[in-house]
C-alpha cells in the first residue's frame, strides 16, 4: 500500500508545485534513486518515475536521469536513455561501483557520451561523484576520455 499512498501524495502535491514552476518558466525534475544505496526510497526506476509524472500530468515535469543509479537498478543505459530521451531534462553521472568518477568502474562512458551525441541529447550532464582519491585527481577523467 505505500506505493498508492505515495503515488496519491505526489499527484496532489506535484500538480500545484508544477503549476507554479510553469508560471516561472522552470522545469520540475524528478530523480529515481537506487534502493541499494538508499533503501526505502520511493522512486527506483525510470519507468516508475515516468508513470508518476504521467499521473501528475504536468507538461514541465521531466526525468533527471542519474546514470549511476540507473546502472544499479536497470542497466541497459543506452537503450533506456534513447527510449526516454524526450522526457529526460538532465543527466547526472558517476561510475559504478563506488560512485566515483568516470573511468573507475564498469560503465563505458566514452561509448555513452558518443551515444548521447548520436541520439541528439542536447541537455546538461552534471557530475555527482565521490573522487576515488583527491578532488584534483578526480577531475582528470574528462581529459583522459577526450584525448
Amino acid at each position: 500500500m505505500p506505493f498508492n499512498i505515495g503515488f496519491i501524495g505526489l499527484g496532489i502535491m506535484g500538480t500545484p508545485m508544477a503549476g507554479h514552476l510553469i508560471k516561472a518558466g522552470l522545469k520540475l525534475l524528478v530523480e529515481p534513486i537506487n534502493r541499494h544505496d538508499i533503501p526505502g526510497f520511493y522512486l527506483n526506476g525510470s519507468g516508475q518515475t515516468l508513470a508518476v509524472l504521467d499521473a501528475v500530468g504536468a507538461a514541465n515535469a521531466y526525468l533527471q536521469y542519474d546514470i549511476y543509479h540507473m546502472q544499479r537498478m536497470e542497466g541497459e543505459l543506452a537503450a533506456t536513455m534513447q527510449r526516454h530521451l524526450a522526457r529526460i531534462a538532465h543527466i547526472q553521472l558517476a561510475d559504478n561501483p563506488g560512485r566515483n568518477e568516470p573511468g573507475t568502474g564498469e560503465i563505458n562512458y566514452p561509448f555513452l557520451f558518443a551515444w548521447l551525441d548520436r541520439i541528439g541529447y542536447s541537455g546538461w550532464i552534471g557530475c555527482e561523484y565521490k573522487p576515488a582519491t583527491t578532488t584534483a585527481a578526480g577531475l582528470g577523467w574528462r581529459r583522459r576520455m577526450t584525448a
